[in-house]
């Protein structure tokens, strides 16, 4: 492993190497007269020094090297992990002026490949002090700072610029001057020394570490940093015990280590963006007890409200299609033994069973192999949207006439509409389950994050119960023959209901066209439409020349075609697009990122976070029947509320993490986090406006207007 990681950071080192040579100098893009702002290769960097003067009587003039990024691109905290170098200032300062060292705020994990860095993306200060001496000569102080830093993306590119600035030495202490907005943020980020009384200790096992820390209280969210280079293994994964007085966390040796440390140093982020440096001495860990087992009265309650999830999940748009599938075989079985009507709706339960469990088997795989999923993960997929919308146009062609679906290529596929047997009952179970999933239904949210944290057998007990909660209502009506008698008798008027089932199936393909535009670009949508025009051309032969083997042959050669369009046009074909669900419709929207909510809440800010995807239909309704209502909008300005998107359309292991500390697994989840409470506030899964302007009431008065006023009066200084 550790050959692979030389060989990975040689390669990347040469690569940056080749793009440096081919590129103009940075220098030499510069005007002679240097300036405090940069614009470079995918980031702008800018030297920051609040007001005009520096005064020799204080503990250090406030300063900052700020970068804005480029969205996919990242630089390095001061240890960068695995591959990659923190930017570096090399200082030219009048006599009596000196620069302490650059203070970073606390990381996130980037994964690259194998390998895992240490650093940030989007913006970051990277705060400083810069001490005058009381004998300095007062008057003009020209700072000189030659900056480097190494940013990333697939590649990464060395950058280096000379920024300049000129600031007054002035003697005395000065006035005193509240911190620019920005400074405020970072500098709420920066770790701060563990507090007296709290301890860290550690003790070395035969693979790894084990990291005690006492903070007064149990904690539940917690990730280690290290500080120093080749003692903990930066990509595994790291495994919270929660304690009554703190935590223990279970960290990895690095491979090439080669004796224990003295002291384990690093950054430990806690719940609620709390950042401490710690230097965690030896010492005997305690390891938790295991947790108690789970209750028969808790897992029958949680697993009643799996059970109504279910129930409701049957009324979520997502499942409509399918329920019209289905009543459709029901109608045309009406005159079938009632004992084959209750052996359908078995099958159909059987087929929505095996479907939950081997998509729980899935989850927990990713679980146990320390991947950081959730709920409807599979439509973070533009594989699977390609071929879910494939499924489905060609289910609705053949609904619509143009085809008999018979038992030609799509076999199982095909039998969900055109098949009565136990075949189409239990393939139908299984497209439920599958459309079923980008919907949380209202119970179903709890219970699903619930179940994702708890040992296998229970997880497999919860999501058992929400799939009988899901083929209740049919398994219903079959056990009931009574019922059956207000079923229609078959006739002449079934094949035109079977033509307009066909308008439900199409309006989901819509929806999934919609989702994959949002999340992954016009270029996938193209493909999305070229396939289905292969699918269409497929339907025109099976149509024209029914039962013929040479047809059917050719039909196989087109839809195999379709799918291979499918699977390879990601690859190719998958771009940023333009806006996302974060950024659609309405600019009081801030996008969501991990620090935002910590940074508005140093400000003294209320702050509401939409945990949302495109994908999800429940998340859309609730932003249009409530979210973006303007009795609610103007409820939030009223308040003082920030509002902010976390958009999980595309994969983001950011927001995960974010959902599994709010006991979520999935969307949608909306959030209220107050100054002054430990503990945000949930609220439903399903809104109204009277349950969002109910939620903004009793909020401390005049929480943030100080933070607001900053906003709007303060710019940044430079």
């Amino acid at each position: 492993m550790r050959a692979f990681r030389l060989i990975f950071a040689l390669t990347t080192l040469l690569l940056a190497g080749q793009w440096a040579a081919a590129q103009p100098s940075a220098l030499a893009s510069q005007p002679q007269d240097t300036k405090a702002a940069f614009s470079a290769q995918h980031l702008r960097v800018e030297l920051l020094v609040p007001g005009s003067n520096l005064y020799t009587g204080t503990e250090g003039n406030l300063a900052g090297l700020y970068f804005k990024l480029e969205p996919g691109w990242h630089i390095y905290w001061e240890n960068a992990g695995d591959a990659g170098e923190p930017p570096s200032i090399d200082w030219t300062l009048p006599k009596g002026v000196t620069a302490g060292p650059l203070q970073f705020p606390a990381p996130t994990r980037l994964p690259v490949g194998p390998l895992m860095d240490y650093g940030y993306e989007s913006d970051v200060l990277l705060p400083f002090r810069l001490h005058v001496a009381p004998q300095a000569r007062p008057g003009p102080a020209v700072l000189d700072a030659k900056v480097s830093w190494l940013v990333c993306s697939s590649v990464c590119i060395p950058g280096h610029a000379e920024l300049q600035l000129t600031r007054n030495v002035v003697r005395g202490s000065g006035p005193a001057v509240a911190a620019p907005t920005l400074f405020r943020q970072f500098l709420s980020l920066l770790p701060r020394p563990l507090p007296a009384g709290d301890k860290a200790i550690f003790q070395a096992t035969a693979t790894g570490f084990r990291l005690a820390v006492e903070t007064g209280q149990p904690e539940t969210q917690a990730e280690f940093f290290p500080a120093d280079q080749s003692v903990v293994d930066n990509p595994a994964p790291q495994k919270l015990k929660p304690t009554a007085k703190g935590l223990v966390l279970e960290l990895k040796k690095d491979p090439n280590i080669s004796s224990n440390p003295t002291h384990l140093n690093g950054v430990l982020e806690l719940g609620g963006g709390r950042n401490y440096e710690i230097a965690a001495v030896p010492g005997a860990v305690a390891v938790p007890p295991a947790a108690a087992g789970i209750s028969g009265l808790a897992l029958g309650r949680i697993a009643l409200l799996a059970f109504l999830g279910g129930l409701l999940l049957n009324l979520m748009p997502c499942v409509f299609p399918v329920l019209f599938l289905k009543g459709l075989a029901l109608v045309r079985s009406g005159s079938e033994e009632r004992r084959k009507l209750r052996a359908h709706g078995f099958v159909y339960t059987a087929g929505i069973l095996v479907s939950f469990w081997a998509l729980v088997a899935a989850l927990l795989g990713l679980r146990a192999a320390g991947q950081s999923i959730g709920w409807g993960f599979q439509f973070q997929s533009p594989v699977f949207l390609l071929l879910m919308a494939g499924l489905l146009f060609f289910l609705g062609l053949s609904l619509a006439g143009q085809f008999e679906m018979g038992l030609t290529l799509t076999g199982a596929g095909g039998s969900l509409a055109a098949k009565q047997g136990y075949t189409g009952s239990f393939f139908t179970g299984v497209l439920a389950v599958v459309v079923a999933t980008p919907c949380t239904a209202p119970f179903m949210g709890a219970a699903v994050g619930y179940a994702l944290a708890q040992p296998a057998a229970v997880t497999f007990a919860v999501f058992t119960a929400l799939a009988l909660g899901l083929a209740a209502p049919y398994v219903a009506l079959t056990l009931q023959p009574a019922w059956t008698r207000w079923l229609p008798r078959p006739g002449a008027w079934m094949e035109v209901l079977r033509q307009a089932v066909s308008i439900p199936i199409f309006i989901t393909v819509i929806w999934l066209a919609w989702v994959l535009a949002q999340a992954y670009g016009a270029n996938l949508l193209a493909a999305m439409l070229g396939s289905f025009l292969l699918l269409a051309v497929a339907g025109w032969f099976l149509g024209r020349w029914p039962a013929k083997r040479w047809a059917t042959a050719v039909a196989v050669l087109i839809v195999v075609a379709a799918i291979g369009l499918s699977v390879a046009a990601p690859a190719e074909l998958a771009t940023a697009p333009a806006s996302s669900v974060a950024a659609v419709g309405q600019e009081h929207w801030k996008p969501w990122t991990p620090g935002a909510v910590s940074r508005y809440q140093a400000q003294g800010r209320t702050v509401f976070v939409d945990f949302t995807a495109s994908w999800c239909l429940s998340c859309q309704v609730n932003e249009r029947v409530a979210l973006d209502q303007p009795a609610v909008q103007q409820a939030f300005v009223n308040a003082n509320v920030v509002l902010l998107r976390a958009d999980w359309t595309r994969r983001d292991p950011a927001i995960t993490r974010a959902l599994k500390a709010l006991g979520r697994d999935g969307v949608p989840a909306y959030v209220l986090y107050v100054p002054g409470e430990s503990q945000p506030r949930l609220l439903p899964e399903v809104l109204t406006p009277g349950i969002v302007v109910d939620a903004l009431k009793n909020l401390p008065r005049g929480a943030g207007q100080a933070g607001a006023a900053a906003d709007r009066g303060s710019g940044r200084a430079g």
